[in-house]
């Protein structure tokens, strides 16, 4: 049987390895005022980040259009594929899980299509989707590359770093006056998910100790199945904490990708994201 995967560009997967899998990855847009972009397509995070810093607008995404996903499963079916697993950003934080889902009503046929929310955005949800394209390469049924897509998702936990809350401010997530106290005492603010939401996971004294925590998070986790990292605009500071995780866990496994403008129009530069599948 054959199956595909469809996300969408929240999912940060590299280019090269999205293709490697056969996953399908649908654009978030990506709008300056009234300049509009497909993340991945037209925008690339590099771009991405030096507009953010440079424009005089602050940057705002949306969805992929519900006619974006109907293009992408008729094109899949068009091609070959018997079945669709569409997986995508968590349903509490876009609406991109309601398109699919919907699209899935208009262009599905007897069940060929199901629609998954991850829980995740970033590279959380890339795990998600990597997950079940290697169950879907291994031949097997829709069911059980959705069986397997759910056990990842049950699967994975995401903690990550914040720079600075500038951007943050900028895109109205929070006041002025909290992120003035934060910087004034320089502690760095750390992120986590739960139950499909991105909630305060803690603060960190320095960048440095962010990382340390970071560290430690991963070095808590037992049977550690697939890892990746996820970065705006600070790859020496990736590769560094690549380097430090590959104690435990190949390093040669290690993912590391770019954070895309869904998450990287309220992080800016200097986030680090480490999200991490364990048994």
């Amino acid at each position: 049987m054959t199956v595909k995967i469809v996300t969408d560009s929240t999912s940060d997967i590299p280019a090269s390895l999205a293709e490697k899998m056969g996953i399908t990855v649908v654009p978030v847009h990506v709008f300056f005022g009234k300049e509009s972009y497909l993340d991945g397509v037209n925008i690339t995070p590099s771009i991405f980040y030096q507009k953010l810093e440079s424009s005089s607008y602050h940057p705002t995404t949306s969805q992929p259009a519900l006619g974006d996903f109907i293009s992408a499963y008729n094109n899949l079916m068009t091609s070959g594929a018997d079945g669709i697993l569409s997986v995508h950003i968590s349903s509490k934080i876009s609406g991109a899980f309601s398109s699919a889902q919907r699209a899935a009503e208009i262009c599905g046929r007897e069940g060929n299509i199901k629609v998954l929310d991850s829980g995740f955005n970033s590279i959380g949800l890339g795990l998600v989707a990597i997950a079940a394209a290697k169950i879907a390469q291994a031949g097997e049924s829709l069911q059980a590359v959705v069986e397997g897509a759910r056990k990842a998702i049950a699967q994975i936990d995401m903690y990550g770093i914040f720079d600075t809350l500038k951007y943050v401010v900028r895109g109205g997530r929070i006041s002025k006056t909290k992120a003035t106290v934060a910087s004034i005492i320089g502690v760095k603010p750390m992120l986590k998910f739960s139950d499909g939401a991105i909630l305060q996971g803690g603060l960190a004294r320095t960048y440095n100790k962010g990382i340390e925590k970071l560290v430690e998070f991963v070095k808590n986790k037992t049977g550690i199945i697939s890892l990746a990292i996820a970065h705006s605009a600070v790859p020496e500071d990736a590769k560094r904490l690549k380097k430090v995780l590959g104690r435990y866990f190949s390093e040669e496994e290690i993912i590391i990708t770019e954070l895309g403008p869904a998450l990287g129009a309220h992080g800016g530069p200097g986030v680090l994201l480490v999200a991490v599948q364990s048994q």
